[in-house]
C-alpha cells in the first residue's frame, strides 16, 4: 500500500498534495483498493466555493457509488479531464493521474491540520 510522506491525508481516504495555496485532491491507494475497479468519476463543482468535508463528486465502482469530500475548504478551479475517458487512472496511479481537483485553497492554516503519511498509516492499521 502506498502512501506517499509528501502528501497530506483525510480519514475519509483522500489525499492532498499543496503547492502553494494550490491543493490537488484524490483518493488513495487504499480508498482505490477498497472500492475496486472505477467506472466512472463524477465531479460537477467546478468553479464553486465548497466549504471543508463538503461532497465534490462521486465515484463510481463496480459495485459501489461513494461520495469524494474535499479536505480542504476553497474554490474548485480544475477537474482533472484525463478521468473522463479513463477513470481507471484512479486505480492505477492514485497519486498521479489519478487526481482528481484542483482547489485554491480558503486557509491554509486548516489544511496543516490535515494527516502527515505515519498518521494516516496508523488510520488504516499499517
Amino acid at each position: 500500500m502506498k502512501i506517499p510522506e509528501n502528501l497530506l491525508y483525510t480519514e475519509d481516504h483522500e489525499w492532498v498534495r499543496m503547492e502553494n495555496n494550490i491543493a490537488y485532491i484524490g483518493i488513495t491507494d487504499f480508498a482505490q483498493h477498497e472500492l475496486g475497479d472505477i467506472v466512472y468519476v463524477e465531479i460537477e463543482t467546478l468553479g464553486e466555493n465548497l466549504k471543508q468535508h463538503e461532497v465534490f463528486g462521486t465515484v463510481e465502482a463496480v459495485k459501489t457509488v461513494s461520495d469524494l469530500f474535499l479536505p480542504v475548504a476553497g474554490e474548485i478551479l480544475e477537474i482533472n479531464a484525463k478521468l473522463e475517458a479513463n477513470p481507471e487512472l484512479v486505480n492505477s496511479d492514485p497519486y498521479g493521474d489519478g487526481w482528481m481537483v484542483k482547489v485554491k485553497v480558503d486557509n491554509l492554516l486548516k489544511a496543516e491540520r490535515l494527516l502527515t503519511s505515519d498518521s494516516y498509516a496508523s488510520v488504516i492499521g499499517l
